[in-house]
Parts: C-alpha cells; sequence; structure tokens
C-alpha cells in the first residue's frame, strides 16, 4: 500500500529541510526523486545524501516563481523519465516584518515564491498527471495557515492561500484521479527557522512550551506524510490540511 517502486516525484525546494525529509522517505519507498531547486551545489549534495540512503534521485535547477522555468522542469522530467506521479510544493521563503513594514516588492517575492510557485508547478504537472491517470499533489502549508504572527503578514498570507488553493485543486481534480492534500508542518529545526529563532526573541522557549512533544520536529519527522499521502493508501484522501506539528496546533 505505501510501496513508491517505480513512480517519479518532484520536490520543489527539495534540497534541504522539509522538502529533503520528505524526498528522503520518499525515495525508501522506492520512488525516483527530482530535486528542484536553484542551488545547484545544494541540490547535487542532496542527491547524493538520497543516494547514500539507497535511493534514487536527480536534480533540476528551476526557478518556480518563474513560468518558463517551471515548463522547463516538467518538459525535462517528461523527458527523462515519461511521468509524474507525486508533486510536492514545498519551495518557501519569508521576510519577518510587521505589515506597516513591508514593501510591496517583499510582499510580492513572499506571495510569488510560497503561493504562486505552487499554482505554476501544479498547472505545468497536470498534463503528466492525465497522462498516467493518477496524481499526488502534496502542497506545504505551515502553522501560519491557522494561526497569525505579527512578524509574518505576507508568508501567513501565503500558506492560508495554500490550503485555500489546495482544496479549490482537490475539487476540480477528482474526476482525474489526483488527490491533493496540504501538510502543515509545525515548528520543525530548518534553515528558515533557525534564522528566525534569531529574528524572533524568545521564540525557541515560546515553541518548547507550547508543543507537548517537547521538542522542535525534524525533516525526518516529514517523511512519514509524506509517504502516505502520496501512496495509494491515501486514494479516498483529498482536500485536506493536515498538521505535523507535535501537538502545537491543539494547545489554547
Amino acid at each position: 500500500m505505501f510501496n513508491l517502486k517505480d513512480k517519479v516525484a518532484v520536490v520543489t525546494g527539495g534540497n534541504g529541510g522539509i522538502g529533503l525529509g520528505m524526498g528522503l522517505g520518499l525515495a525508501r519507498a522506492g520512488a525516483h526523486v527530482v530535486i528542484a531547486a536553484r542551488n545547484a551545489e545544494k541540490s547535487a549534495a542532496a542527491v547524493r545524501e538520497v543516494e547514500r540512503a539507497g535511493g534514487q534521485a536527480s536534480a533540476v535547477n528551476v526557478d518556480v516563481a518563474d513560468e518558463a522555468s517551471v515548463k522547463r522542469l516538467m518538459a525535462s522530467v517528461k523527458s527523462r523519465h515519461g511521468r509524474l506521479d507525486v508533486l510536492i510544493n514545498n519551495a518557501g521563503m519569508n521576510i519577518r516584518k510587521p505589515l506597516d513594514e513591508l514593501s510591496l516588492a517583499e510582499w510580492r517575492q513572499v506571495i510569488d515564491t510560497n503561493l504562486t510557485s505552487a499554482f505554476l508547478c501544479c498547472h505545468a504537472a497536470y498534463p503528466l498527471f492525465k497522462a498516467t491517470g493518477a496524481g499526488k499533489v502534496i502542497n506545504i502549508g505551515s502553522m501560519m495557515s491557522i494561526f497569525g504572527a505579527s512578524f509574518a503578514p505576507a508568508y501567513a498570507a501565503s500558506k492560508g492561500g495554500i490550503v485555500q488553493l489546495t482544496k479549490a485543486t482537490a475539487v476540480a481534480w477528482a474526476k482525474d484521479n489526483i488527490q491533493v492534500n496540504a501538510v502543515l508542518p509545525g515548528w520543525i529545526d530548518t534553515e528558515l527557522t533557525q534564522n528566525a529563532r534569531k529574528q524572533v526573541s524568545g521564540l525557541h522557549d515560546s515553541v518548547l512550551r507550547r508543543t507537548p512533544a517537547g521538542r522542535w520536529g525534524t525533516g525526518e519527522d516529514m517523511a512519514g506524510v509524506a509517504v502516505f499521502l502520496a501512496s495509494a493508501a491515501s486514494d479516498f484522501v483529498t482536500g485536506t490540511a493536515i498538521p505535523v506539528d507535535g501537538g502545537y496546533a491543539i494547545q489554547g
């Protein structure tokens, strides 16, 4: 049920953090993982890490906010592998400023990277899914899909949008046997959140106090939900937004 042998999965921003954790999970389940990101050196290192874990991976340079670049990514996947089975829209960024200090250019950068990129990748992936008669899309939201934060207006807007994009696409594509779901990571120890701890006073201790599991998450914690949502085990699951947060979201 969880076997992904011969499946092809694209993971945007898959060369580190949550994306790499999910990619490693898919690779261990048998999928060939295409790491789609901008930093070629970091992507090459991620491919080596997947291979050391016994999996198969390759890397494609892409700017997920650029339509032509995304189309080239999907054309490359079709040319090299002849199919696409799983798309994980994970690429993301944040600019931590309150709304009154955020410029329009900064707003657009965050929205384009986090939300518009998911639209572009889904749009370009759809013909490949149709050709195989099935597909799995996993969109990466955030705790900011649920909660507000004074320092993350653009990020929160983009991640709230991810959930609604997930629901709308799930309804539209159900007829095509394409399941579309979102994952809402809690506070995961990544480069992005390491920077947040430097910029937001008291964040580390606040997260630990509110998280019943009593720790920050790791990339590896994201592997299981990725395999579930990418596999036949989730064929009747679509339009959901699943927190993977050590219990953070259930705390008052």
